[in-house]
Formats: C-alpha cells, structure tokens, sequence
C-alpha cells in the first residue's frame, strides 16, 4: 500500500520561505512517472502548483513561478517544494501528489499559512 507522508507546512510571515517534503513509503523502487504538489484554499478548487517528472522535467503554475521550486529525489521516492517570497494569497492546504500508469495516490496535506 503506498502511502505519502507529507511535512514541512506551518505559519510563515510574508516573504518568507517554508520547504515541504512528501516521502512516498510502500514501494521500494522508483515507481513515479509525476510527482507533484496541489494546493486548495477555503472556497477554491484544488489546483496544480508544480509537478516533476521521473526526468526531472518540471512544470509550474505561472502564480509560483520564479518563487518556488520542485525537486525529486528518485532514489528515496521523495519530492520537495522550496517556497521563497511567500504571499498571503499563497496560503492553502498543499497536498502531494504522485502518478504511476495505473494509480494517482494522494498524501493528507499540510497547512501553509502566510500572514501579511
């Protein structure tokens, strides 16, 4: 049963920078083709922040471009989202995503909260 684990959220000033990691547990291979970040904030649809590709071609939403950025480690099925320059609009609920052929698995989320 593969699992994400995600960590790093919490209560930043703006401006500021957090780093949210996902380690993917129940594989003991690189099993991803896209693994990815969401976000949802109270009131809004779920939307797609940045996503990786087991190549490490990279993808972001214009919004986080220039300001965040995503990484993977293949080896420890682990993503990574380094948030610099946060904004209040930036606040949301981040949830990891991650894509094999057959299944899209979800990881619980993490608060990010950003006061201005």
């Amino acid at each position: 049963q593969v699992q994400l684990v995600e960590s790093g959220g919490g209560l930043v000033q703006a401006g500021g920078s957090l780093r949210l990691s996902c380690a993917a547990s129940g594989t003991s291979r690189s099993t991803f083709s896209i693994m990815g970040w969401y976000r949802q904030a109270p009131g809004k649809q779920r939307e797609l922040v940045a996503s990786v590709t087991s190549g490490r071609m990279t993808n972001y939403a214009h919004s986080v471009k220039d300001r965040f950025t995503i990484s993977r480690d293949n080896a420890k099925n682990t993503v990574y989202l380094q948030m610099n320059s946060l904004k209040p609009e930036d606040t949301a609920v981040y949830y990891c995503n991650a894509k094999t052929v057959s299944f899209n698995y979800w990881g619980q989320g993490t608060q990010v909260t950003v006061s201005s």
